[in-house]
């Protein structure tokens, strides 16, 4: 068995992005979607490369993923963050936003190729934001929720015309992020 032999690229692409959801601290289900790897193979994956001596400092979540909107939406910090998770899911073609600003997802479900784009959109958004308010499990979330439409949808300023994740049973000021916090410095 060599490597570098096709017929092994599949699994060595589920493995590599096993690891890498697992540096982010994501669940094990969530990995499992985007792998199709068994729950077992996820553990010992996390046990063999994680576990020893504890120094890699990765932990492993347990429970349900988190399923509530109120974190995306409860100040223009969050809002403005999840805006921006919600821009670069777009720029990874993870989803797409119509002409009615409605989001659509572009696959029909997660697998490999999905999993490394939004590694890659949450790898981006550590790096635009020097304090991060999403983990990578409140990544997944609001991909799920913003896909849908119901309770997340994206919302258009008055005052700039940006678009802006906004919950679709609160009352909306029709004001971005962006512009809340312009204005609240000015105050």
């Amino acid at each position: 068995m060599r490597l570098t032999d096709d017929r092994y690229s599949g699994e060595r692409s589920q493995f590599e992005l096993a690891l890498r959801m697992i540096r982010h601290e994501a669940r094990t289900r969530t990995i499992r979607e985007c792998t199709g790897l068994s729950d077992d193979r996820i553990r010992k994956l996390y046990s063999t490369y994680f576990r020893s001596g504890n120094a890699s400092g990765v932990k492993r979540r347990r429970g349900k993923s988190p399923r509530q909107i109120n974190r995306f939406v409860k100040n223009s910090q969050n809002q403005m963050q999840a805006t921006t998770l919600v821009a670069l899911f777009c720029a990874g073609l993870l989803v797409r936003i119509d002409q009615e600003d409605h989001v659509h997802p572009c696959w029909p479900r997660p697998d490999v190729e999905f999993g490394h784009r939004l590694c890659r959109a949450f790898e981006t958004y550590l790096m635009l934001h020097e304090n991060p308010q999403l983990s990578f499990e409140w990544a997944w979330n609001l991909l799920q929720c913003i896909s849908y439409n119901d309770e997340l949808y994206l919302a258009s300023c008055d005052r700039c015309s940006a678009l802006y994740v906004q919950d679709a049973y609160a009352l909306d000021n029709r004001t971005c992020p962006a512009c809340d916090i312009a204005q609240q410095l000015r105050h």
